[in-house]
């Protein structure tokens, strides 16, 4: 399976801004960072090439015009991968910026723009109907002496699979006849070409099937009409039809786009069938409700599947810049929607260990992945670390939620493997270095090292294969060492590193990565790991990330406000990522900080009300004032798979839900604060049976619904 259907799709931040100068592919992608042997992205530099901030590889920007991506923050993005459809909220596909119909990663039709009796609709309202599909209303006046009043109401329903339903309904009291015109053009462009202003002009149509047809060398693009129109001007990109309306009549239009020409090798297509359950939130917060379920479809939506092996899907890093997978973020995603099932784990880890390096060398067991950008006071990150060590915490953890066993012996050698990398790359020290040669000793990785040995050695020894002991034994002189190495000590009690480079020098920059060390993960009888912090420590953590610096209103920032080079838009500076939120208020609240868990929660709620419940992967970290909105972030995915995730583990984070099917036990810690008031989570899946359970007033959770044999754990 290819890294990306986009070109902006990579295990990233955020898509680079290009000037004119940078060079593009012949498919108008980015030139490709250096590869270390068998193509996989190179996790440092070239010798002598400096690093830069923003992309997931590394590129040499130009200091002179900067091209700035086109706005899609306030654009409806319907999504069913690997379809798009990219609008405004006029309804009208004119052609610029990212408008159209897209498909793996090239748009098939450009414009659409309708008009009735020689005048285009005027639009009064444009909303989302769900993941894949958004409605435009407008209204004419077809009458000269009709009053304020329209005539006519035209209904546009826009799918991301291709096919927008025109609908027109007579809303005068006579008969009207009425000629309907649907201009159409494409570039079938690439994404990549699209965004960097490079798109050449439209192509000529030919009358093809009912419809036009486009031609170039790299496929076809056809629209057919549904009825046929009367008339069909291909010179214009024009069809025609007319129609009768009587009062009170409606009548209805279908355009069908599809991309015609040569399938790619190994291209990804639309998973057949949802892998998640049919979950549903309901309680005394109305919000709960559309949270849900706006993350649920978005999922669904963002799900692609490989022909090679149909029944594995894993999940696209987000839309509309990076609608390819991503391996830490397809995992970290994977891990945080287990409540609804362990389908998509089971896919994303097939998919992800047929991608595992092998052979001697010290990259023998390891995932691959680019670089990723890392803020303004580390140089970027290899994000190929993160999948390898969240691979054995997936697999873990997926057992515990009901993972069959077959599956789990399937998977187990990838796991071991990674498990081997981190006992390697290691070697006899007691931190994991950076890949890159004489990159610093990031706290973050640390933590979900300390994660990765300890769950890896639990389902190892559960297994019965060998290598637990080790991995427990370098996990606890990691635990013994941290305190020392990365703990600056202050008059205020303290806080973590956010590194430390290999002379020894910390980086005392607090960030959101400092929530991964409250994410210590799942063990056997619902206990949770232990963290690299003591509980004097971990207290003062909780006092950091819930002070004003770090908490913004709404949700986690980046990087505190009161650090050096704090930026609200810096997507590693200082904007809210909402996976980073989910992940310290579940931390937090597994640790019993609830009064910081709460405060950051309740600030995720209202930003996801703002955003009309589909949560952007980041928003700008500006303080939350009365009245106020969050400020989008202009290069954010909207949809994004870890946003999306995000969305449901802050809502089953309020349970507390702590299974282990093996043993036949699941155990409930719920935030007794209630911070939501009551809440009821149904349609969960544990031990691959429906799973409910309720959340009281009084911070009282039970289970209402449940496989047969599994009992309530203490």
């Amino acid at each position: 399976m290819p890294l990306s259907t986009s070109p902006f799709a990579h295990d990233g931040d955020r898509p680079p801004r290009r000037g004119p100068s940078t060079p593009l592919s012949p498919k108008g992608a980015p030139s490709a960072a250096r590869r270390e042997p068998g193509g996989t992205p190179a996790s440092v530099p070239p010798a002598g090439r400096p690093y830069v901030s923003g992309p997931a590889q590394s590129l040499l920007l130009p200091p002179r015009g900067i091209v700035d991506l086109p706005p899609a923050h306030t654009a409806l993005i319907c999504v069913a991968l690997p379809g798009l459809a990219i609008s405004t909220d006029q309804g009208q596909l004119t052609g610029r910026g990212l408008e159209g119909f897209y498909r793996a990663g090239r748009r098939v039709l450009s414009r659409c723009q309708v008009r009735v009796a020689g005048r285009e609709p005027l639009a009064v309202q444009a909303r989302m109907v769900a993941a894949d599909r958004a409605r435009f209303v407008g209204t004419v006046h077809v009458s000269p002496d009709a009053g304020p009043d329209p005539d006519v109401v035209v209904e546009r329903i826009r799918t991301a699979d291709g096919i927008e339903r025109i609908i027109l309904h007579n809303a005068a009291s006579r008969s009207l006849r009425l000629p309907v015109e649907v201009a159409l053009g494409t570039d079938l462009a690439e994404l990549g070409m699209i965004a960097s202003g490079s798109t050449g002009p439209e192509l000529a149509a030919v009358v093809h099937d009912s419809g036009l047809r486009w031609t170039c060398p790299k496929g076809d693009s056809a629209v057919t009409a549904v009825p046929p129109p009367a008339d069909a001007l291909a010179s214009a990109g024009l069809l025609r039809w007319e129609l009768e309306l009587p009062a009170g009549g409606t009548r209805s239009m279908d355009l069908r786009v599809r991309r015609d020409g040569p399938r790619r090798v190994g291209a990804v297509g639309r998973a057949a069938t949802s892998l998640f359950a049919k979950a549903r939130a309901s309680g005394d917060d109305p919000r709960v409700r559309p949270l849900l379920r706006t993350c649920v479809e978005d999922l669904q939506a963002l799900l692609l599947r490989d022909p090679a092996h149909p029944s594995d899907s894993q999940l696209a890093a987000g839309a509309p810049w990076r609608c390819g997978p991503a391996p830490a973020e397809s995992l970290a995603a994977a891990r945080m929607t287990l409540p609804l099932g362990t389908r998509l784990a089971v896919g994303t880890l097939r998919t992800l260990a047929r991608t595992q390096l092998g052979g001697p060398g010290l990259r023998s067991g390891m995932i691959p992945g680019p670089r990723r950008d890392a803020g303004a006071h580390l140089p970027p990150s290899c994000a190929g670390t993160e999948a390898t060590l969240l691979f054995p915490v997936l697999l873990a953890e997926a057992r515990r939620w009901g993972l069959p066993e077959r599956e789990t012996e399937e998977l187990l050698p990838a796991a071991e493997r990674c498990l081997r990398w981190l006992r390697t790359t290691v070697g006899d020290g007691v931190h994991l270095p950076d890949p890159q040669p004489g990159g610093p000793l990031r706290c973050e990785m640390q933590a979900h090292a300390h994660r990765a040995a300890l769950l890896g050695a639990d389902l190892l020894d559960e297994c019965g294969r060998p290598g637990g002991p080790g991995l427990r034994q370098w996990a606890q002189a990691l635990r013994d060492a941290f305190a020392e190495n990365f703990w600056i000590e202050d008059r205020s009690g303290g806080r973590p590193a956010a590194a430390r480079t290999r002379d020894g020098r910390l980086v005392p920059h607090l960030g959101a990565g400092a929530a991964h060390l409250l994410d210590t993960g799942l063990l056997g009888c619902g206990a949770l790991a232990p963290g690299l912090l003591d509980k004097v420590r971990t207290e003062q953590l909780a006092r950091l990330l819930g002070a004003p610096a770090m908490d913004s209103g709404w949700g986690l920032r980046g990087l505190g406000a009161d650090e050096a080079a704090y930026n609200p838009f810096g997507h590693r500076g200082g904007a809210v990522r909402i996976q980073e939120t989910a992940v310290a208020v579940a931390g937090l609240a597994a640790a019993g900080y609830e009064k910081e868990a709460s405060g950051l929660l309740c600030g995720a709620l209202a930003a996801a009300e703002a955003f009309g419940y589909r949560l952007p992967e980041m928003f700008a970290g500006e303080p939350r004032m009365e009245g106020g909105v969050p400020l989008p972030h202009p290069a954010a995915c909207r949809p994004a798979a870890t946003a999306a995730a995000a969305g449901v583990l802050l809502l089953t984070a309020l349970v507390g839900v702590r299974p282990d099917v093996p043993a036949g036990t699941v155990t409930l810690r719920p935030m007794r604060s209630a911070p939501v008031g009551e809440i009821v989570l149904t349609g969960l899946r544990l031990a691959g049976a429906p799973f409910s359970v309720r959340l009281s007033r009084l911070g009282l959770a039970m289970v209402e619904e449940a496989a047969d044999g599994l009992q309530l754990g203490v």
